[in-house]
């Protein structure tokens, strides 16, 4: 038996970039809203924001 190999062409690439990952917030209504890549990838660049930034509250 041979190894497979696989081509660029033949990588799994996901049809729909915003299907939701499994998670869900809850809205003050009650309604269940899908966690998206991009709503974790726009969350990760506000901490990175944050964190890079200085407090303007030290001392």
């Amino acid at each position: 038996m041979s190894p497979h190999k696989q081509t660029p062409e033949s990588r799994v690439v996901p049809e729909q970039p915003q299907q939701p990952l499994g998670g869900a917030i809850v809205d003050e209504q009650g309604q269940e809203i899908p966690i998206t890549e991009d709503m974790i990838q726009r969350a990760c660049r506000e901490l990175e924001k944050s964190v890079a930034a200085p407090s303007q509250n030290q001392g």
